[in-house]
């Protein structure tokens, strides 16, 4: 324990260091429930490139006003702009989407598919795919004709269309189940064919319906089957389909595939159902036999690549085996490999690839691992400059097209979001176009976060983000409301600006402590640190967050009885595990959307970091909640208080998650609050999001402030 009380020491000294706010006025409590605050915090949007030399850069005012400027690279002036004027871009905008409306009607007409699912024009415009009733078409936009690629598609059996686990955890939501590619001389058209027949059903039952109460969503639940999968290559003139050399028996996943610029190649990511091997096919789309290119092994699990850039020759991606994350050259014929990157990178997002000077610019958490920075490397000898400055985290990245410069957006948790200019030549002369700022932003006691950190017994350091209240006193005694998430490399904590809103002023306003927490899996110790949840969620997590309740329960201005958590998903399991076993250090919860039975959720998620049922039973034995809550000191009173949320028609983590909790603290005899929310899914929108919102600040109010929700914030949610 010695570490961290060494760190906290220095932590307190800053905590206490309270800001002087002079003459400046706080926020009424109107403001803030009905989230005015007029000119105080502009939106500022992503500068764009109009020229090679010159950045349009707009915000908008509180009130909608918008402001445009044009800062000029030569004469190095910010002047007014009027975008209104440049009407031949919108023309064209506008002309291809009254293109795309005719071609979807003509499609359908020659189709008769009720729906046209995920319409994709090939790369020479001469054409477009669309997926429909489980099959794959083509309509060809010159010759006004479409064919039907596949012809076997049903209810389990969807060409084109990807299966639920698929799209939730491998090709992403952002695919709205798109599971086809162009290649790049519009000539075939790639697929996955998933076969659902063997994975099990999973109805979900809305009982606010009168008629269609059940919603059969094929849903694979750790140790349950998966959906097989083949790889074909549909040719457009003639229909004809080639498939991958793969065995669709094999207990296996692709990941995201991709052409190479001839379309003679087309590069599939494999993995078996135990999660620790990686393999790159390149597979020929003419006889669709294969040859690997790349092959990686880990001991807990693999991520699969989420970006590449592509030259002629191969390919570079980003890849973790090191324990950090690093950027890598692959070749398509898999000769060469090499690692163009050093040091403690995360989170490394490739930007672009200047092949004429041989330089590559990404951004990583290297620096540290709650900003993100701006750099570049050669390709040549693997050399990294720094393009960035300052203690920033920079987004909304864009390059001159003569990758002379970059535009930007920075900040960091106590100064506002900046647009900025940047050379790329390492030199770091930042030019600050336009500030968030607004004209009232100094005329207010704006309550801003602060960083916090600490180190553990075993050497790994932690961040936090704390808020103290507006007239913070450190003589007197403050609630604390504490969020978090905890699921793997998924981080809440980050030295960045968080816009100004009615739910981080308002207590500030009311004597509440705010706190962010993370611990040494989210994402800030490397792959080592991720690698202690391997087979085992609900560990690690719990004792770095037990860690940080310590720490804020040393500091003289915490009332150590009124320490409240809450979560949703991956969040919601850690607030009710939190408040039951670790109830001597978190006294009221709100979970949102929990899983409480790792068996009851989809097969690729848990056991890339479970690994399976079979090979793992105790670790998924200590992911029953109900199980561990018996043996915990929960006492379901006003002392020590749990409310559970969960949307009734959630497809991602079911509601028989919650239920089972439910029946078990029923069980015990502890009493707690439940929410369901009809028709919503995994989170909560609309008129039930707001009563979702209030729900949780009377909950606040009535545990750890111990009075009623005061009047201006009941007039705010009651419009």
């Amino acid at each position: 324990m010695r570490s961290i009380k060494i760190v906290i020491v220095a932590l307190l000294a800053m905590v206490l260091t309270v800001p002087s706010f002079g003459q400046k006025k706080n926020f009424t409590l109107e403001q803030i429930a009905q989230n005015k605050f007029d000119n105080v915090e502009d939106y500022i949007f992503g500068p764009v490139w109009k020229s090679p030399t010159q950045v349009v850069v707009a915000k908008m005012e509180s009130t909608g006003k918008r402001e445009f400027n044009l800062y000029d690279l030569k004469t190095k002036k910010l002047e007014p702009y009027d975008p209104a004027k440049e009407k031949k871009e919108n023309e064209s905008v506008v002309s291809g989407m009254d293109k795309e409306r005719k071609d979807r009607a003509a499609a359908f007409s020659a189709t008769k598919v009720k729906t046209l699912q995920n319409v994709t024009y090939s790369p020479d415009n001469k054409k477009m795919a669309f997926t429909g009733e489980g099959n794959l078409y083509v309509y060809d936009t010159e010759s006004k004709t479409a064919r039907k690629l596949t012809t076997d598609g049903s209810d389990v059996i969807l060409n084109g269309y990807a299966s639920w686990v698929y799209y939730e955890e491998i090709l992403g939501r952002s695919s709205r189940y798109k599971a086809f590619w162009w290649s790049p001389d519009s000539k075939t058209i790639a697929f996955y064919r998933f076969d659902d027949s063997e994975v099990p059903m999973f109805p979900i039952y809305d009982p606010s319906k009168a008629k269609d109460q059940i919603l059969a969503t094929h849903y694979p639940m750790s140790g349950e089957d998966n959906p097989e999968v083949r790889i074909g290559f549909a040719d457009v003139e003639s229909g004809n389909i080639v498939w991958a050399d793969f065995d669709s028996k094999e207990d296996q996943y692709f990941g995201i595939p991709f052409w190479n610029s001839e379309s003679s190649r087309f590069i599939v990511p494999w993995m078996p159902r135990v999660q620790q091997d990686l393999i790159f096919y390149s597979v020929n789309p003419l006889d669709g036999k294969k040859d690997y290119i790349y092959k990686e092994h880990q001991d807990t699990w693999i991520d699969w690549p989420e970006q590449m850039l592509f030259d002629k020759n191969g390919f570079y991606m980003v890849r973790d085996f090191s324990m950090w994350e690093e950027i890598y050259y692959q070749s398509f014929d898999g000769k060469t490999q090499k690692c163009l990157t050093e040091g403690k990178n995360w989170d490394i997002k490739l930007l672009k690839l200047d092949e004429k000077r041989g330089e590559l610019y990404f951004t990583s958490k290297k620096e540290i691992s709650t900003r993100v920075d701006i750099y570049k490397v050669s390709i040549k000898n693997a050399k990294t400059t720094r393009i960035s400055t300052g203690d920033y985290s920079y987004s909304q990245l864009s390059l001159s097209e003569d990758f002379k410069y970059i535009t930007a957006l920075c900040s960091n948790c106590e100064t506002p979001t900046m647009a900025v200019l940047l050379p790329t030549d390492g030199s770091q002369k930042m030019t600050v176009l336009a500030s968030s700022k607004g004209k009232n932003f100094d005329s207010f006691n704006i309550a801003l976060p602060k960083m916090l950190y600490i180190k553990t017994e075993d050497g790994y350091t932690i961040p936090g983000r704390i808020t103290l209240p507006i007239n913070f006193d450190p003589s007197k005694k403050y609630p604390v409301i504490i969020y978090m998430y905890g699921g793997p490399n998924t981080p809440v904590v980050a030295d960045s600006w968080n816009r100004i809103t009615s739910l981080n002023q308002w207590w500030a306003n009311q004597d509440v402590i705010q706190f962010k927490m993370d611990h040494r899996g989210s994402g800030h110790c490397g792959k080592e640190g991720c690698n202690f949840m391997y087979r085992n969620f609900f560990s690690i997590e719990l004792k770095d967050f037990i860690e940080w309740a310590k720490y804020l329960r040393s500091l003289p201005y915490v009332n150590l009885d009124k320490i409240g958590i809450f979560g949703f998903s991956y969040g919601g399991s850690m607030a009710t595990l939190c408040v039951t076993e670790g109830c001597d250090y978190f006294k009221y919860g709100i979970a949102g959307g929990g899983v409480y039975d790792y068996m009851l959720y989809d097969t690729h998620y848990t056991e890339r970091f479970m690994d399976t049922p079979a090979r793992n039973p105790e670790g998924y034995k200590r992911t029953i909640m109900a199980e561990r809550i018996r043996n915990s000191g929960y006492k379901g009173d006003s002392s020590n208080y749990l409310m559970l949320t969960h949307g009734a028609a959630d497809d991602n983590v079911h509601i028989q998650n919650t239920m089972s909790l439910v029946l078990a603290l029923q069980n015990m005899g502890r009493q707690f609050d439940l929410m369901i929310y009809p028709r919503q899914l995994h989170g909560y929108r609309g008129k039930q999001g707001e009563f979702s919102e209030f729900s949780d600040y009377r909950f606040w109010y009535r545990y750890l402030l111990e009075k009623e929700v005061p009047e201006e914030l009941k007039n705010a949610f009651s419009k």
